[in-house]
């Protein structure tokens, strides 16, 4: 019966189960999305910034570049937001009996997605090249070098779960778009073909 679900949901209502929720591949991607988002913000809040030798200004670690730190703890703090987001529409998702609405909710999840995973691969590629051309002078002491590591590495790993996430929501788009039994227009029988048979419910 599980193939019988129009974009993913069974029939709506019924009590909410953790544990089956958390066994879902879509919402371990989502935490995974979440934890990312929360590391690479940490490494930019803890140590992105340090202080010049002579003077107590701060700078990014990445090339001294602002627009760079600026990024990533942006992106990150957005990303929590949204994955945050998007978990406690799958809690909710079940509930929706309008077939219509669930769509429009798949619909959004993969257009976030593939939105996600691109701007984290823009990230990526961004911050990779500033700590690139980073400059050993500018900061003698290698302070938030692990961090800046970790900042990028996280941005790759961000890459490949948002567009995991994207394919489980095209999978659930097209699982509900076959499904005819879902289908809220209605079809006069006496219109159907002699070969067709009107839907069961």
């Amino acid at each position: 019966m599980d193939g019988l679900q129009a974009y993913g949901a069974g029939k709506a209502g019924g009590a909410f189960d953790p544990l089956t929720f958390f066994r879902q591949p879509q919402t371990v991607l989502r935490i995974f999305c979440w934890l990312f988002s929360i590391v690479v913000l940490g490494c930019i809040a803890n140590e992105g910034y340090v202080n010049r030798p002579e003077t107590v200004e701060e700078y990014c670690i990445f090339n001294q570049n602002q627009n760079a730190c600026n990024y990533a703890v942006a992106v990150g703090m957005l990303c929590f937001l949204c994955s945050a987001g998007f978990l406690a529409l799958d809690v909710y998702f079940p509930q929706i009996s309008g077939v219509k609405d669930r769509k429009k909710a798949v619909m959004a999840d993969i257009g976030v997605s593939a939105l996600w995973s691109l701007v984290w691969f823009v990230g990526f590629c961004f911050l990779a090249n500033q700590w690139q051309v980073s400059k050993p002078e500018d900061n003698p002491l290698n302070e938030g070098a692990d961090a800046a590591r970790a900042t990028i590495v996280f941005c790759f790993f961000s890459v490949f779960t948002w567009a995991l996430q994207c394919l489980l929501a095209v999978h659930k788009f097209k699982l509900g778009a076959d499904i005819a039994i879902f289908n809220q227009d209605y079809v006069d029988p006496e219109q159907l073909e002699p070969t067709e048979a009107p839907p069961t419910y």
